[in-house]
């Protein structure tokens, strides 16, 4: 048991992660395949940033993984005076919520910086304030742009890798100035697809990286399972920070078949994954019913069908 100055509770002991080649490793040299899931959007599902969900999720459904989906910006005009751009402090009381229940419960935590456009200065703010924080913390990686997307959305043109590398190099430094050791997560182009562009011309000069790739079963096939055995081959360490079985909208059937082929090539590869989402929208990707309870316990009826499929899963 240690003390952490984040907290103010004693907390049970993980391991600090490190990359070495194309794996994520701990401490005595072992492959490790963290499996768990995220949260939704803070500035949508606020009610499920909490200790007892966090709690929920890992003691009931053995999640050894959570992630904290800070949305940046947003569309829904209900939520833009909560998003980050506009209530940075909002933001992160959401991320150390759960942070400091991943840390009480053991478990490991993705700090998600929830955007799809470029942001550097506020993500350098923020990241900078969460490693003051968490200096030291072996539970903490930081994922540092979850879905680059259009930089023009009229004309649907992405951002290049070229872009989002020269944000990623900005953005890590920050964070290793002040913490060295904590692993990294840098997100790739077109949704956190292309990570065979970052493995082309991957970022050099700092360790313990990882690169994004995301996939929805019901729309992302064989093809892109293609672009991840080429990063690999590169040498790149992949982190699946998000994922679904149904298709890339969110919507549709829940595609079993191609679940479980994903599921399979993630295992095979070791492959940490999370899957998408703690929400109660009526959608596909949403785990929960309107009726689950902010803090947890959930029933089997409070869960969609795709919550039902994730707890067994995990």
């Amino acid at each position: 048991m240690i003390l952490l100055a984040a907290c103010s509770q004693l907390s049970p002991k993980v391991e600090r992660l490190h990359v070495e080649g194309t794996a994520l490793m701990n401490e005595s040299g072992e492959k490790v395949e963290l499996k768990g899931m995220s949260f939704g959007w803070n500035v949508l599902w606020p009610r499920f940033y909490n200790a007892a969900a966090v709690k929920h999720v890992v003691q009931d459904w053995d999640a050894e993984l959570v992630r904290a989906a800070i949305g940046v910006e947003i569309d829904n005009s209900e939520c833009q005076v909560q998003c980050y751009l506009k209530d940075p402090e909002f933001g992160k009381k959401s991320a150390c919520t759960i942070v400091d229940a991943a840390i009480a419960e053991g478990v490991y935590v993705l700090v998600d910086w929830h955007a799809h456009g470029l942001h550097t200065e506020a993500a350098v703010e923020f990241f900078t304030y969460m490693a003051n924080k968490y200096k030291g913390v072996p539970n903490v990686i930081y994922e540092i742009w979850n879905e680059p997307s259009y930089k023009d959305h009229v004309n649907q043109i992405d951002y290049t890798w070229a872009e989002i590398k020269e944000y990623s190099e900005t953005v890590i430094a920050a964070i290793r100035a002040v913490e060295k050791d904590a692993v990294i997560v840098v997100g790739t182009p077109r949704w956190s697809q292309n990570v065979d562009d970052a493995a082309n011309d991957p970022i050099e000069g700092y360790d313990n990286l990882m690169y994004t790739l995301h996939f929805y079963a019901g729309t992302h096939k064989e093809w892109l399972r293609e672009k991840g055995d080429y990063a690999i081959s590169k040498g790149l360490a992949l982190f699946v920070t998000e994922c679904g079985g149904m298709n890339a909208d969110g919507q549709g059937p829940i595609d079993e078949e191609s679940t479980e082929a994903w599921i399979e090539w993630m295992d095979e590869n070791d492959i940490s994954y999370a899957f998408w989402s703690i929400s109660d929208k009526e959608e596909t990707c949403s785990m929960l019913l309107p009726t689950a309870a902010s803090e947890g316990p959930w029933a089997d009826s409070d869960l969609r069908p795709w919550g039902k499929y994730v707890k067994e899963q995990l």
